[in-house]
């Protein structure tokens, strides 16, 4: 039986929150999640680590493409970074406590372990450690996930009952190029969900007629999937997905 609540499968989810870069909403920012919350959809977001152990939220390993700095976020303590500004707004980078803080259990979130390593590897466990840290007194609905899966089997290690997925896709090279094409093929299988009792499947939409995710389907696996971009795509991910991760347009 899954771990996952009902209510990720309910309302679309709106891709690092309902962000709007024309209208200075970026990405994983304090505007895009006061947007999502005002229009009742849950959030999926990313989480970085700071050089000070914090967990960030934040996309990239580098600020380069969204903040007005550049250079590794690993590179910088968790304070100097919540003074950094987003790139087109006027929001700075925010903690995951005052994520929470700010959602207080509003909406559910879907939080994204982003591998700290490079290839997809074994895990030191860090950010997945600092997250449940943080998350283990927040009383809204969450869930953690991750494309390597060594991370999600580390949350299972570490917190049994927390609600826990694997994000996966065809691992073609012109996607990840920096993961050994061995370990892309291995990914490409899904081989760990069972033994690291995932609890739900995020998959790529543009490969959803894969046959693992037919057969972890077929076995009652809730189905998700990244990143619908309009009306159409949507339409045809709901064939399989039994829930959505969106951005762009109104869900």
């Amino acid at each position: 039986m899954t771990r996952l609540p009902s209510a990720f499968l309910t309302r679309p989810i709106a891709h690092r929150g309902l962000h709007n870069k024309a209208e200075g909403v970026i990405e994983n920012s304090p505007s895009a999640f006061a947007a999502a919350i005002a229009a009742g959809y849950p959030i999926e977001l990313d989480l970085q680590l700071s050089r000070d152990g914090v967990p960030m939220v934040f996309h990239d390993e580098t600020l380069n493409r969204l903040a007005n700095e550049t250079g590794a976020v690993r590179a910088r303590d968790a304070a100097e970074l919540e003074t950094i500004t987003l790139k087109g707004g006027t929001d700075r980078i925010p903690t995951l406590v005052r994520m929470l803080e700010q959602v207080n259990g509003a909406v559910p979130l879907l939080i994204e372990l982003k591998d700290q390593h490079g290839e997809m590897g074994e895990t030191d466990g860090v950010l997945e450690q600092a997250a449940l840290g943080v998350l283990k007194n927040y009383a809204g609905p969450f869930a953690l996930m991750s494309f390597n899966p060594s991370m999600v089997a580390k949350v299972a290690e570490l917190s049994p009952d927390t609600p826990r997925g694997i994000i996966s896709s065809a691992w073609r090279k012109i996607d990840e190029p920096h993961v050994p094409v061995d370990r892309r093929a291995e990914l490409a299988a899904i081989p760990d969900f069972e033994e690291i009792g995932a609890d739900f499947l995020s998959h790529d939409h543009t490969n959803l007629d894969a046959p693992r995710v037919e057969q972890l389907k077929a076995r009652g696996v809730p189905i998700l999937c990244w990143t619908i971009r309009s009306p159409e795509q949507e339409r045809m991910a709901r064939k399989v997905a039994d829930n959505i991760t969106f951005e762009g347009y109104t869900a």
